[in-house]
């Protein structure tokens, strides 16, 4: 993997990108993560594909770009990236928020996509509830209280039964919060509270879709996972039986095989 700085528009973006491979692979991250977070998963699909990784705008070491950063602004930022690159088409793989990404990416510029998969994401907007979390969220990073997404949001990733296994992961993904600027997560934050609803958008799609969902997800539940993809009868889905919301540190091998035999077109 070569790892560079590129200006995608007038965003400094960080990536690092494995170069080879007749298709591509871009994977985007979730909140309170980084480019990082994929390091592991990178050389279960590399021999196989172009593999692109970034730290989305606001996390990691790339640019924050004022107070709110939109989920279509991030997409026109991965889509100049792609550009920069010399990429034409790729399979955009979202965890979580970056799947809230990959479907504003999937509205705005479909004829540079192969397929999209969500990864433990949703095209679902936030509820009122879940919104309101955000703006609690946000008052306690202006009120210097970082730590208490960084003592809570790791851990609750990950399926009960593995935290155990996954205790350096889950340091990982706390030190990350640590040193995640705070107006990263504030545009953040903003940004996915204001996302509109892409359930539309997504059954008139030609993309192909593939869902990778954890049984054990406490932030997307299995019925309400469920009932998500009965929604959208033509896309594949693939469900980690052992996996919460992290599938692919849960279960990476089996992430990685759904993902290139979706990319295969098999």
């Amino acid at each position: 993997m070569t790892e560079k700085f590129l200006m995608a528009g007038d965003t400094a973006l960080h990536l690092c990108d494995s170069q080879k491979g007749d298709k591509c692979v871009v994977l985007l991250h979730g909140y309170l993560e980084s480019m990082l977070v994929w390091e592991d998963f990178v050389p279960l699909l590399y021999r196989h594909v172009r593999v692109v990784t970034l730290d989305l705008p606001g996390h990691g070491i790339s640019e924050v770009k004022g107070e709110v950063h939109t989920m279509e602004y991030l997409a026109r930022v991965v889509h100049d990236a792609l550009r920069a690159l010399g990429i034409a088409r790729c399979t955009l793989v979202g965890h979580s928020m970056g799947g809230y990404v990959a479907l504003a990416f999937c509205a705005h510029y479909p004829e540079m996509l192969d397929g999209l998969v969500l990864l433990s994401s949703t095209p679902n907007a936030d509820t009122d509830e879940k919104r309101a979390n955000r703006l609690r969220e946000i008052a306690l990073v202006k009120a210097g209280k970082k730590e208490a997404l960084a003592r809570v949001a790791p851990e609750a990733g990950f399926a009960a039964e593995n935290r155990a296994r996954m205790q350096d992961h889950i340091d990982d993904l706390t030190e990350q919060v640590f040193i995640t600027e705070d107006a990263g997560i504030e545009a953040l934050l903003r940004g996915m509270a204001e996302r509109k609803d892409q359930n539309e958008m997504l059954r008139t799609s030609k993309v192909p879709l593939l869902f990778i969902l954890g049984c054990r997800d406490e932030y997307i539940p299995k019925e309400a996972a469920e009932q998500m993809v009965g929604n959208f009868p033509d896309a594949q889905v693939v469900w980690l039986e052992h996996a919460g919301h992290m599938g692919f540190l849960e279960e990476p091998q089996a992430t990685a095989n759904a993902i290139l035999t979706f990319v295969a077109g098999e």
